[in-house]
């Protein structure tokens, strides 16, 4: 995961905004949408890294290098829910999955992975 993904991950899951972190910061919203950016060209230094994983409670470590993993929060998410999911289809996919039947979680799991352009298919016996 990219540092700007790291960043924009620990903000929203701080329940913050651009304009929210920039304020905690003590910066302009445009630096955090800067440094949020997929382009990924504008840095903040090692001094805002520290304060900026103060502020979204997350470890410096994981947030500046992304090894090991993030703080739990404080919001008492549980471990299982923790994911660092960006995308919001994604996120109600992974909620309607879990609230399914282990059999219709194996149904779900068979129709993706036909459709995963990554898995190799498997020839039917001739």
């Amino acid at each position: 995961m990219k540092l700007s993904t790291r960043i924009r991950t620990a903000r929203v899951r701080a329940g913050m905004s651009q304009a929210d972190l920039a304020t905690a910061l003590g910066v302009s919203r445009s630096a955090v949408g800067n440094w949020e950016s997929a382009k990924g060209r504008v840095f903040p230094s090692t001094e805002r890294l520290s304060e900026l994983a103060l502020a979204t409670s997350v470890s410096y470590e994981w947030l500046a290098t992304g090894r090991g993993t993030p703080q739990a929060p404080s919001d008492g998410i549980p471990a299982a829910d923790a994911e660092f999911v960006d995308d919001p289809v994604e996120r109600r996919l992974l909620e309607g999955f879990r609230a399914c039947s282990e059999q219709f979680r194996q149904a779900i799991l068979t129709v993706v992975e036909a459709q995963s352009p990554q898995r190799p298919r498997r020839q039917r016996p001739g």
